[in-house]
């Protein structure tokens, strides 16, 4: 089974108990990393910390920690912190979410099985506050062709599910610095110069979805943002130019309409019911 290490960032907004789960998550995997990169991405607090210490003194050899002055968001973090993942396959993880026990093993398969993959992800489930509360899944494609496809309008992959190849996403730049949709644009540059991937039909991540979610989709610079992304994507011909209207529309909706019904529209049309 191919080595592979793991990529989260932490900033201060985190909260120290999730983070502990996340990354026990990942420690936990049936394939354990060979390698945990840790970004700090800006001044923490004590307590997020305490955290990252307690790793890295507990595992000096698994850890490497990344740290950066000032706080510049996700995408920078991301770059600083694949520049030091020393394996090819580099599994991306959030630091308040959770990693069922065979995710990484499952994907790492994929990559066995098909030498040519560049990105393989899988299927999410969305919890509120509680883990036992998984009230939504979101379902993206799973063939290659299908991803291409669903990309002409919406993110065909879960971003913090993916294991990626190293060299790949340095080949096309990595991510662009951006104020919202940094993983879109990145996974835009892969795909439309044909890097090869797929999801897994296994729902192997849990979501911790809240409401700032939404709330990013409504400030000013981030929808300025988005739309940029969208520009960005149809130049390289990731979509049409009626997608493209599409998509603009969309999002001048959800940034216009209040917080409360975002939420309802997104679970109704954007996400599949659990269940129970």
């Amino acid at each position: 089974m191919y080595k592979y290490s793991v990529l989260m960032s932490v900033y201060f907004k985190d909260d120290a108990d999730n983070l502990r789960l996340a990354i026990d998550s990942m420690l936990n995997q049936t394939v354990k990393p060979e390698q945990y990169v840790v970004v700090e991405d800006g001044k923490l607090t004590s307590e997020l910390n305490t955290v990252i210490d307690e790793y890295k003194n507990q595992y000096p050899e698994l850890f490497t920690i990344v740290k950066i002055a000032q706080n510049k968001g996700l995408a920078n973090a991301l770059n600083e912190g694949i520049k030091v993942c020393r394996n090819e396959l580099v599994a991306r993880m959030d630091a308040d979410d959770i990693s069922l026990p065979e995710r990484c093993e499952k994907e790492l398969e994929c990559f066995e099985l098909y030498p040519d993959l560049d990105i393989c992800g899988c299927q999410i489930d969305e919890f509120y506050d509680d883990v036992r509360n998984i009230r939504t899944s979101r379902v993206v494609p799973t063939n290659f062709n299908d991803i291409k496809k669903f990309m002409r309008k919406r993110q065909p992959f879960n971003h913090p599910t993916v294991i990626y190849k190293k060299e790949k996403v340095i080949e096309y730049g990595g991510y662009s610095l951006l104020k919202r949709k940094e993983d879109f644009d990145l996974f835009s540059k892969m795909i439309t110069n044909n890097c090869r991937a797929i999801n897994l039909e296994e729902h192997l991540y849990l979501y911790r979805a809240n409401d700032s979610n939404y709330k990013r989709r409504k400030n000013f610079e981030n929808y300025k943002s988005a739309l940029n992304v969208y520009v960005r994507h149809i130049k390289r011909g990731g979509c049409t130019i009626i997608d493209f209207i599409i998509i603009c529309i969309a999002e001048t909706i959800f940034f216009i309409m209040p917080l409360s019904f975002m939420r309802k529209i997104s679970d109704k049309f954007l996400r599949e019911k659990v269940k129970k």
